[in-house]
């Protein structure tokens, strides 16, 4: 499954009154793994970005005079996210002024004919109820580091969900640990992909942690507590 998480920074918060979109940011996923390729322009809106978009991001207007136009980068834009789930947070937003600037360069189609969308906001509301959820909030629930945001940025707002994204809904699934060839994996005792020890194999020494380790090991639930609510390994069954 190829994903790709996307933000956007704009001129202000509303494309019906001729705000523009001045950032885009977007990195890939496949299988939930991040795979280093990415999608990151400026853009000049031919228009004045609004002081409280400025204050949010810091992006200015000096700064995009000599950035291209979104009907420059709108092909190259397309083909990147063209037939991905896009993760977003807040999805409407994105999707509105997306579709507003396609519309405006034309011959594309709406963003949710050649896109899955996925709403990272409404899914944390629904697993957060009654609880604030933006980024910067969901970075403290989830414990990740997010101290070089001082403003919004769409590569990097993008990056952040990505790790919020994993974590938030269970992690990478793969582990990477299927690692020998098709050949190794049929050797004899192997049955339905699970490879069994023999029979006459020597029994495991079984080396059972000293104190230190354990006051070691429960420090480290005690962590998972407070950042999780729960530690699995505590729970009673």
């Amino acid at each position: 499954m190829r994903q790709v998480i996307l933000d956007t920074e704009t001129t202000g918060i509303d494309p019906k009154q001729g705000h523009r979109i001045i950032e885009i940011g977007c990195v890939e996923m496949i299988e939930r793994k991040l795979t280093k390729r990415h999608f990151h322009v400026y853009i000049n809106p031919d228009r004045e970005v609004e002081e409280e978009a400025f204050k949010v991001h810091g992006i200015s207007n000096e700064f995009l005079a000599d950035k291209p136009r979104f009907h420059e980068i709108a092909q190259e834009f397309f083909d990147f996210i063209k037939g991905a789930e896009l993760i977003i947070h807040n999805a409407p937003f994105d999707v509105g002024f997306m579709d507003h600037e396609f519309g405006l360069v034309g011959g594309f189609p709406k963003t949710a004919e050649v896109c899955g969308i996925f709403d990272s906001l409404v899914y944390a509301r629904k697993k957060h109820p009654g609880q604030k959820n933006n980024l910067d909030i969901l970075c403290k629930r989830y414990g990740i580091d997010n101290s070089h945001r001082e403003l919004h940025g769409a590569l990097l707002d993008s990056e952040i969900l990505a790790d919020v994204y994993l974590l938030m809904t269970g992690g990478q699934t793969s582990l990477g640990l299927a690692t020998g060839s098709e050949s190794e994996s049929k050797q004899e005792g192997d049955v339905g992909g699970i490879r069994r020890l023999a029979s006459d194999r020597p029994a495991l020494k079984i080396i059972r942690a000293n104190d230190s380790e354990l006051q070691a090991h429960e420090e480290r639930l005690d962590l998972i507590d407070k950042k999780s609510g729960q530690a699995l390994w505590r729970i009673k069954h």
